[in-house]
C-alpha cells in the first residue's frame, strides 16, 4: 500500500515534490493497470548512476589502501540486486509500493528484484528533488547499518565456492543444492533453493534467478555453520555442535 508518510520517516527526508516520490514507489505492473503513462523505470535509470557515484566516493575515501581491482570488487558487490534490496528492506520499502494485483499476489513486494530497483528509484527521486550531497547523506545513513564494514563483502563475493571448499575440508562432504519451488509469473519467477550436507537442509533462500538463489542460500549455510563454530567454542554442547557431529556421522 502506497505510503508516503512512512517512507519519509524512516529515511528521514521530506520531499517537497511528492510527485516525485509517487513516482518513485509506483511499480510499472501498477501504471499498466491504472493506464496511468509512467512508472518508476525512469527514476531508477538516475537512480543507478546516483548510487554508483556515491558507493565509488564512500569505498575510494574508506579504504585508501585498496587497489582498484579490490574497490571495483566491493562496489559491485554493494551495488548488486541483493544488497540494494536488503538496503530496501532495512527500510521497509517493499510495503509502500503501488504495485498491480498480480504483483502483490505473487509477492511483488517482497521479490528482490522489485526492491533493488525502487531503492535505485527512490535516490533518484531524493536526487532530483534535493542535490548529490542529501542523496549521499541518506544513502550511506541506510547502507552504514547494514554494511557496516563493506570490505568484507570480499569474502562473500562467490559463497558456492567457499561453501564448497568448507564442507570439503571440514566435513568430508560436497553441499548438494535443490530446487524447492518456481513460483511467479512466467516472465519473473522466483526460485526457491535449498542446500543439504549429507541429506541434511542446512539453509535455503529465493531470487528471481536460480543461480543467485543458489548462492544466497550457500551464503546462509556458511552464515549458519560459523555461527555453530562459534558456539562450539563454549563449554557447554551447543545445538550447533550436535549438528556438527551428526553432519560427520
Amino acid at each position: 500500500m502506497y505510503d508516503p508518510v512512512k517512507v519519509q520517516r524512516m529515511i528521514g527526508y521530506t520531499f517537497r515534490n511528492q510527485e516525485l516520490l509517487k513516482e518513485a514507489l509506483m511499480h510499472r505492473s501498477f501504471a499498466t493497470e491504472h493506464n496511468i503513462k509512467f512508472d518508476n523505470q525512469r527514476l531508477e535509470f538516475l537512480g543507478d548512476a546516483v548510487l554508483q557515484i556515491i558507493v565509488t566516493e564512500y569505498i575510494f575515501k574508506r579504504y585508501p589502501e585498496y587497489s582498484e581491482g579490490d574497490l571495483t570488487k566491493i562496489r559491485s558487490a554493494l551495488a548488486n540486486q541483493s544488497s540494494l534490496a536488503m538496503l530496501a528492506r532495512h527500510i521497509d520499502l517493499g510495503s509502500a509500493l503501488m504495485l498491480g494485483r498480480g504483483e502483490i499476489e505473487t509477492g511483488g513486494s517482497s521479490r528482490e528484484s522489485t526492491l533493488s530497483d525502487t531503492m535505485e528509484s527512490l535516490l533518484g527521486a531524493i536526487m532530483l528533488d534535493s542535490d548529490l550531497n542529501t542523496a549521499r547523506e541518506i544513502l550511506l545513513k541506510i547502507l552504514q547499518p547494514v554494511f557496516p564494514e563493506p570490505a568484507d563483502l570480499l569474502r562473500t563475493l562467490n559463497p558456492k565456492g567457499t561453501l564448497q571448499e568448507l564442507t570439503q575440508s571440514k566435513y568430508g562432504c560436497p553441499p548438494e543444492y535443490h530446487l524447492l519451488s518456481v513460483s511467479g509469473p512466467d516472465h519473473n519467477p522466483v526460485f526457491r533453493v535449498e542446500v543439504r550436507m549429507r541429506g541434511r537442509s542446512i539453509a535455503s533462500a529465493q531470487a528471481n534467478k536460480r543461480k543467485t538463489a543458489e548462492s544466497l542460500a550457500a551464503q546462509e549455510a556458511l552464515d549458519v555453520l560459523r555461527r555453530q563454530n562459534e558456539n562450539s567454542a563454549g563449554e557447554t554442547p551447543s545445538p550447533g555442535e550436535e549438528e556438527k557431529k551428526e553432519l560427520n556421522s
